[in-house]
């Protein structure tokens, strides 16, 4: 594979999020005790119209892995249209489709499955919003179960490593 591989011109609106990121987060939501976390994400491109996604979770202070997930962001070639596809590693996949616009990305998930032992309650809507201020990139994820209506889940905010 080639160490540095142009951008697609599709890709060019979502550039600001090509690359490593590490940061810091709070997780909340009515059935949990609040909880701080560290993330590292990554968003690649291969020279397609889209990104490849990580990302993985530990727990601040224990410093037990907690989470991850991999996917895809795609863009619809000229357009801010953007689908991201997104496996869980606690039995859940999921699409989400939204928009870009200018240093900011808002999705909602259109479609969620899960495995069929997977622990209840279960997801039923995620929504994510990736903003870039100065070097800053944030995230707040909202997320609904069958028992909890949309609900702020998780903030983060990330510096990027390289």
């Amino acid at each position: 594979m080639q160490a540095s591989l142009p951008i697609h011109e599709a890709l060019k609106t979502l550039s600001w999020l090509i690359g490593k990121w590490v940061g810091n987060g709070l997780g909340e939501y009515p059935t949990i005790t609040r909880f701080k976390y560290c993330e590292e994400l990554e968003f690649t491109s291969l020279g397609q119209p889209l990104l490849n996604y990580t990302s993985r979770t530990w727990h601040a202070e224990k410093k037990n892995p907690m989470h991850f997930e991999s996917g895809f962001l795609r863009i619809k070639p000229g357009t801010r249209d953007v689908a991201f596809m997104i496996s869980h590693n606690f039995g859940l996949s999921e699409v989400e489709e939204g928009q870009v616009e200018d240093l900011k990305l808002v999705t909602t998930s259109q479609d969620i499955k899960r495995m069929s032992f997977a622990k209840d309650p279960g997801v039923t809507q995620i929504h994510r919003e990736y903003s870039l201020q100065g070097d800053v990139l944030s995230l707040t994820l909202s997320m609904a179960t069958t028992n909890t209506p949309l609900t702020k889940h998780l903030t983060v905010t990330y510096k990027k490593i390289s």
